[in-house]
């Protein structure tokens, strides 16, 4: 496994571009030695494809054993078909990417003529809390400076489309989407970071109505460059904080 070096080089000028599909781009001039010193992300456990998808028939069989448990009886005759549907969301979309396999959306790619660093910001996603199977949402920005190959804006929203549409920790979900590009495209670096409300925290437990939860996963030169993580930051929307000043709530990967 290739080992990443630390980029030399602090002061970072960028001029920004606005992209369709709420992707920006952004021109650096590039510190000295980042080309040469910096490695592509390493190759990390495949975040792919499942064997199968989830079973039908059982999740059923599930969902008549829940509404059994719950001891409902007035409304026996609007459950008569509950069961069925309730199968059926679940198969085919609360956790449909468990049969969708992000790096094979990642495959499609073409020649970087350029290395600046592409941001997709804002994108929308609902996914399940592993610990509660109660649904958490929010948005996700990621980035990624490109190594020899680009990656098409959509496919991005994409990958992070399959991958939460499964029984998710947030960070998790986070570390995940790094690993995909990282092993998908080898670029120089990429990064993640996720707001989202979780159910588990505002119907249960503390009750806790509209706290966000905040996760960030780094590869690359985004682990090694302070300067790049701080424009990733501020690209995305990340309230200013002092020098120095702690971080609550943020959880920070490095390859």
């Amino acid at each position: 496994m290739p080992q990443e070096q630390r980029s030399r080089g602090g002061g970072q000028e960028r001029s920004l571009c606005l992209h369709a599909g709420g992707g920006q781009r952004s021109r650096p001039r590039r510190p000295a030695g980042l080309r040469e010193t910096s490695t592509p992300v390493s190759r990390r456990a495949r975040p792919g494809q499942r064997a199968r998808g989830p079973d039908g028939a059982q999740l059923l069989r599930a969902a008549r054993l829940f509404l059994a448990g719950i001891g409902e009886t007035e409304l026996a005759r609007d459950l008569r078909g509950t069961p069925a549907r309730v199968a059926q969301a679940w198969r085919g979309e609360i956790v449909s990417g468990y049969r969708a396999d992000p790096l094979r959306i990642l495959s499609k790619t073409i020649p970087a003529r350029e290395h600046d660093m592409v941001v997709v910001r804002d994108i929308p996603f609902i996914s399940v809390c592993v610990h509660h199977l109660l649904p958490f949402h929010g948005t996700a920005h990621v980035a990624y400076l490109p190594g020899d190959r680009l990656v098409g804006l959509s496919k991005i929203t994409r990958a992070v489309d399959a991958l939460s549409r499964r029984l998710q920790l947030q960070e998790r979900l986070t570390r995940q989407v790094v690993d995909a590009l990282g092993t998908a495209l080898h670029p120089l670096g990429a990064a993640c970071r996720i707001e989202a409300e979780h159910l588990c925290m505002s119907i249960r437990g503390a009750r806790v109505k509209g706290s966000r939860v905040v996760t960030s996963a780094y590869a690359g030169v985004f682990g090694t460059s302070p300067a790049l993580r701080a424009e990733f930051l501020r690209l995305t929307g990340a309230p200013a904080r002092r020098p120095g000043s702690a971080v609550a709530g943020v959880i920070k990967y490095r390859t």
